[in-house]
């Protein structure tokens, strides 16, 4: 749903009367915060129109790795209460975005990654408690993110010591011309798979198809990776035509 993300929330709420899907992603930021009413009548909706939901973590300003103590206790305060909400919502999937460099990152070396692999384990614990999965995404370049290649992700997943699953942004790896790396060395891993188009220099959310992206090769790579959980359309216009040109290539 993030095509509709800058109108109201009732809109929202229109908007999935009329889709022609039955899994849906939420996201927990913006006009489309959650809340205990929000989640009351998004149960209803989904009861209505046999909907399911994964839920998108908030992600504007918020930094699981920041050096602040205090900021950090904020983010993932905010972060648990997402959780929460998701599983209010019995959904099968809350998906967040790791921690970034700040400028502080060159003066102290390595410690922006070690709160990353700290906040995570804490979101975990949260998710557990409340039945909830969890999964992190490949966030796009050229942003500081901590987690945008498969090195490190794999470093990622050496030191965390623990099970997450991926969620695996393909217009994100396109950025850094990894998608085909991502699925074959991930492929146990992903859990869920976001897709938009781009021109292979910016996150430009486009529909499926006005981008760069070759459809019939991520199709391939997908299918031969025996990939079978949900592709969610995150692109920001052509939302329909992108649903149907995914229908017809992956038939």
């Amino acid at each position: 749903m993030l095509y509709c993300l800058n109108e109201p929330f009732n809109s929202l709420l229109k908007h999935l009367q009329e889709v022609t899907v039955n899994h849906i992603e939420l996201d927990d930021e913006g006009l489309h915060a959650l809340n205990k009413r929000r989640v009351k009548k998004l149960k209803e909706a989904a009861k209505a129109h046999n909907l399911d939901f994964v839920v998108h973590a908030p992600w504007a300003g918020t930094n699981i790795a920041s050096p602040s103590p205090d900021l950090r206790r904020a983010v993932l305060k905010r972060l648990t209460k997402s959780i929460v909400y998701a599983g209010q919502l019995d959904c099968r999937l809350w998906l967040f975005h790791p921690g970034s460099r700040t400028g502080l990152s060159p003066i102290y070396p390595g410690e922006d990654w070690q709160q990353n692999l700290r906040s995570v384990r804490a979101l975990l614990k949260v998710a557990r408690r409340e039945g909830v999965e969890i999964a992190i995404e490949n966030t796009p370049e050229p942003f500081p993110s901590l987690m945008k290649s498969v090195d490190d992700f794999r470093r990622f997943y050496e030191d965390l010591e623990d099970d997450i699953g991926m969620v695996l942004d393909v217009a994100h790896a396109n950025l850094n011309s990894q998608i085909q790396d991502f699925l074959k060395q991930f492929s146990k891993k992903i859990v869920h798979m976001h897709v938009s188009d781009n021109d292979g220099a910016s996150d430009l959310h486009l529909g499926i198809g006005y981008g760069c992206i070759d459809w019939e090769t991520v199709a391939k790579l997908v299918r031969k990776a025996e990939y079978g959980n949900l592709i969610m359309i995150e692109s920001a216009e052509h939302v329909e035509e992108s649903v149907q040109f995914l229908r017809i290539l992956f038939v």
